[in-house]
């Protein structure tokens, strides 16, 4: 067929083993999208063993890259340049999508939408119930409620990217500057509660019993992404702005509120708030969030609140 693919999926790998990531395809393979409506990018990068030899199965059904490891930004970068698909869909090597996925491709194909979110699970189960929300634009939806920034948990259309892309070199937190950006130039999203994405648990991951070079580079990630769409904010549109500040209060608030879990130190802790007191960012604006935010934002603008924080909020982490 000369007609462009449907979806492009694009799935980075990295040490992900060969069974995981075969069953991550099959899943895509198990949809009614027809051989010439899909494409399947595996992006390997970098991995200390291909898992390409036993993947002889596939080998008429995806387009296989290896490329030297540069982190799944890179990897998502290289997919988004091969893609030819009319949307675009990333799944994580070692995660699957399940039956329901068909109403987000429904919602794809029959309303004519620039992106569909919807939900993840850890139960590999079938879903009966769900409810729809849109259209709206992505500016309204973003006003008047919080979002998943998770890359792997929506489909968009391919002409709403322009040059947006991944910022290289993040080790963590790089959807959450992909994602509000991309959700500002979609006019036709429906938001979904389908469950559609098996998140497989990970033995190990940023918030868990990692190293303190680990945990400083995650803090790193996080305050850089965040400065890096505060700089945005005085280029976009009024409504834009708004819609982009209020994501931006509640990562500055996840960044806080990480900062003091993650390094239980209060001269770190008030040497990063200096920080965002000088870009504007703290103390938290007074923005009608959710509940949380509205307490965190109050504990954190005295110094008796930011004490009580700092002995209370890692013991109750240990605690969970």
């Amino acid at each position: 067929m000369d007609q462009a693919p449907l979806i492009s999926f694009i799935i980075p790998v990295y040490d992900v083993p060969a069974d995981i990531l075969c069953e991550c395809i099959n899943s895509i393979m198990a949809l009614s999208l027809r051989a010439y409506e899909r494409e399947i990018i595996v992006v390997d990068d970098g991995s200390k063993t291909s898992p390409l030899a036993k993947m002889a199965s596939f080998v008429d059904d995806i387009i296989y890259i290896r490329q030297k490891n540069g982190g799944v930004s890179t990897a998502r970068n290289t997919g988004l340049r091969m893609a030819s698909g009319q949307y675009i869909q990333f799944v994580d090597g070692d995660d699957l999508l399940l039956p329901i996925y068909e109403h987000v491709l429904d919602l794809a194909r029959f309303e004519k939408a620039d992106m569909v979110m919807f939900d993840f699970t850890n139960k590999n189960h079938q879903q009966v119930d769900y409810t729809d929300e849109g259209p709206v634009t992505g500016t309204e939806l973003m006003h008047r409620q919080n979002i998943h920034g998770s890359a792997w948990g929506f489909i968009f259309k391919t002409n709403i990217l322009g040059t947006l892309r991944f910022t290289p070199g993040i080790a963590y937190g790089e959807d959450e500057e992909f994602t509000p950006q991309l959700l500002l130039r979609a006019e036709h999203v429906y938001k979904t509660t389908a469950k559609a994405y098996f998140y497989r648990k990970r033995t190990s991951s940023a918030t868990g019993n990692v190293t303190t070079r680990k945990k400083l580079q995650r803090l790193h990630d996080t305050k850089q992404v965040i400065l890096r769409l505060h700089q945005k904010e005085d280029t976009l549109p009024l409504a834009d702005r708004i819609a982009l500040k209020r994501r931006i209060a509640q990562l500055t608030m996840d960044y806080i509120y990480n900062t003091m879990v993650l390094t239980r130190n209060r001269k770190y802790l008030d040497r990063q708030l200096e920080d965002l007191r000088r870009e504007g960012l703290f103390p938290l604006p007074d923005l009608k969030c959710t509940t949380k935010y509205t307490w965190f934002r109050r504990m954190t603008n005295s110094k008796a609140g930011l004490t009580l924080l700092m002995h209370t909020l890692p013991l109750m982490t240990r605690e969970r």
